[in-house]
């Protein structure tokens, strides 16, 4: 009967150790499960940085508003647009669709198509806005057409929340006027008086 007792304690001892043992692979298997799905959490995680960065690249585009006066030439008309950033910087982009002209209805193009934006700078909370030669050569409005141009750039530039002011250049240089009747020497801010 000792024996037997014996032998029943070993077994229980035996069957205690394996399942214990088991336990302990299993526990190590869920370990390793643990870890892996860890690393696969880890990889995630250092691929979002990627995912993002490529998402950023991929939105290039921004909404902006450029201004076109009315077909009596009285007041400035908002007009929605989708540009590109990848290559140039929003300022730019923003200025290059104003340049486009417009085709919409009870609105008209007053920039001269043979005029050329060289480049927009923004240096504070002043945007350099810098035009070719025939800006003014190529200029045919009187007082009213002079403030509708004017108008038309410095409202642009200035949706912008970071850009106040605007100065206008010619071939890089400050000019009086385009035709003589608006003061053009020093940075304007927002005309948003001329806005419909």
């Amino acid at each position: 009967m000792r024996q037997m007792k014996y032998i029943l304690l070993a077994m229980l001892v035996l069957a205690m150790t394996v399942a214990a043992g088991c336990g302990n692979q299993t526990a190590k298997g869920t370990d390793n499960g643990s870890a892996s799905s860890v690393t696969a959490e880890n990889n995630a995680k250092a691929g979002s940085p990627e995912s993002s960065s490529a998402a950023k690249k991929e939105n290039t585009s921004l909404t902006v508003k450029v201004y076109y006066p009315d077909d009596q030439g009285m007041k400035l008309i908002a007009v929605k647009r989708t540009v590109k950033t990848d290559k140039v910087d929003k300022y730019t982009a923003a200025m290059e669709s104003l340049m486009e002209g417009t085709k919409e209805k009870g609105q008209t193009t007053i920039i001269p198509k043979q005029a050329k934006l060289k480049s927009v700078k923004v240096h504070g909370d002043t945007a350099y806005v810098d035009f070719t030669q025939a800006l003014v050569k190529n200029f045919v409005g009187g007082s009213t057409g002079e403030e509708m141009l004017v108008g038309s750039v410095v409202n642009t530039l200035t949706e912008f929340p970071e850009v106040k002011n605007v100065q206008i250049l010619v071939e890089g240089k400050k000019v009086e006027s385009l035709s003589g009747h608006l003061d053009l020497t020093t940075p304007l801010s927002r005309m948003g008086n001329l806005i419909k």
